[in-house]
């Protein structure tokens, strides 16, 4: 048996599956998922991208972190699973500056939790890079490391490609979910957290096959 033909009976014999994780009923575009259109460029190569979009300033981003965090140590070998921030003006954008900051000096799963705490709990802005580095420091970070790090070149330029992503994307709330630059869900789609994770299962299966079917 070939190979496409096996991962599409896979994806056939997973369907009903699928369906009864969604309370017996499959996802439904428009209802629990869009298309992307124009279908927007990956960075995970052979790989399927889930994309997340979120904000600091996002309460709704901050509950959905725990859930999404179980569901990351589930995703299968050929998923990779990314994040992108989105400031919707310029008043946030050190916000987005320190998501990739933390990514380039790998501090990310140390650090992402305790900032949406310190900006939504604590109610400290941080958006002045020294309250920002003094922050990161009282968690163990170097602060001239972090300073030189948040206004490098590399992470400028990171933060305004973020900003080209959401708006091809063409985001307009958070939290938000891309699957394989195709398709777009959201908790405020399905309606929970949770079915949010079912639609998403689904929609990587969906690509998975899709991707397969072209070989």
């Amino acid at each position: 048996m070939s190979m496409t033909r096996r991962h599409l009976l896979i994806a056939a014999a997973l369907a009903p599956c699928l369906a009864h994780a969604q309370g017996g009923r499959q996802p439904k575009e428009l209802k629990d998922y869009t298309l992307v259109k124009p279908p927007q460029p990956t960075e995970g190569g052979d790989k399927i991208e889930v994309l997340e979009f979120f904000q600091y300033t996002c309460p709704h981003c901050a509950s959905y972190e725990p859930v999404l965090e179980g569901w990351r140590k589930t995703l299968p070998s050929d998923v990779v699973y990314r994040r992108n921030p989105i400031a919707w003006n310029e008043s946030t954008a050190p916000h987005v500056k320190i998501y990739y900051t933390l990514e380039a000096l790998n501090k990310t799963d140390a650090m992402h939790n305790k900032v949406f705490r310190v900006i939504q709990v604590e109610r400290r802005p941080m958006l002045k890079a020294d309250e920002i580095a003094d922050f990161m420091a009282a968690n163990g970070i170097d602060r001239k490391q972090w300073l030189d790090t948040f206004n490098s070149f590399t992470v400028a330029t990171r933060a305004n490609r973020a900003g080209q992503v959401w708006k091809a994307y063409k985001v307009d709330g958070t939290p938000a979910m891309a699957v394989d630059g195709k398709f777009m869900t959201a908790p405020s789609m399905v309606g929970s957290r949770e079915g949010s994770l079912q639609a998403l299962d689904f929609l990587i299966q969906r690509a998975r096959s899709e991707r397969q079917g072209k070989k």
